[in-house]
């Protein structure tokens, strides 16, 4: 995609949501730092439900060590992996209070050596607890740079770079939430809706999905 189309790109989906938020509920870097580490293979609305009666009991890694590991699984069992994203929380709670006085780190590397942390969640800590111009890459915003020609790459990294080279200011704060906005409710994996969609005469993906046709409603005769 040429850099004039890459801005007017960025520019409509500002215009339609000028300020983008995660949609993952949380109330501090920590809280986030969870939700994050719960949502892989698992629904935003998923997570937020199964978050919301422990966020309300539990928003420090002091707290969640006390919660236990047993304790958090009952909050959580709605969720896919639970077992093993419980054992990941817990982990990385005792690491924050052993390694960092009990905070979320301001740094990238720090966050990669929490258990149950990669780059993707350290992306997203980074970008929404404390305003780093991150791309975390995720599979809307991979389909997205792949299919629009925005930020092709064969793999996640690859896009990330992409993404981070390509994207201009002032879109780079927000850009993440865009595209992974834009993937969820537009950009849809099997079926995208280009016909609603804004960017769809600067994206590549051909051919184009059509609207709907309105279904036929049968008249009863008087």
């Amino acid at each position: 995609m040429k850099k004039a189309d890459i801005v007017e790109f960025y520019a409509r989906l500002a215009e339609a949501n000028p300020h983008p938020e995660t949609e993952l509920a949380f109330t501090n870097a920590y809280t986030l730092l969870v939700a994050v580490a719960l949502s892989a293979q698992a629904t935003d609305v998923g997570v937020n439900k199964a978050t919301r009666a422990l966020f309300a009991e539990v928003d420090t890694p002091q707290q969640m060590v006390a919660l236990g590991i047993d304790g958090l699984k009952q909050h959580i069992r709605t969720i896919g992996l639970f077992n093993t994203k419980a054992k990941h929380v817990i982990a990385l709670s005792e690491a924050l209070i052993a390694e960092h006085g009990g905070e979320v780190p301001e740094d990238r590397a720090a966050l990669e050596r929490l258990p149950g942390v990669g780059r993707k969640t350290a992306n997203v800590v980074l970008n929404t607890a404390f305003g780093h111009e991150t791309f975390a890459v995720d599979t809307h915003i991979f389909r997205v740079g792949n299919r629009t020609g925005l930020a092709p790459g064969k793999t996640v990294l690859a896009v990330e770079l992409r993404l981070d080279k390509a994207t201009p200011q002032p879109f780079r704060l927000h850009a993440h939430h865009w595209l992974i906005l834009h993937g969820r409710y537009v950009c849809k994996a099997r079926t995208p809706e280009c016909w609603r969609c804004p960017v769809a005469d600067l994206c590549r993906y051909r051919p184009k999905t059509p609207a709907p046709k309105a279904k036929r409603v049968a008249v009863a005769p008087a």
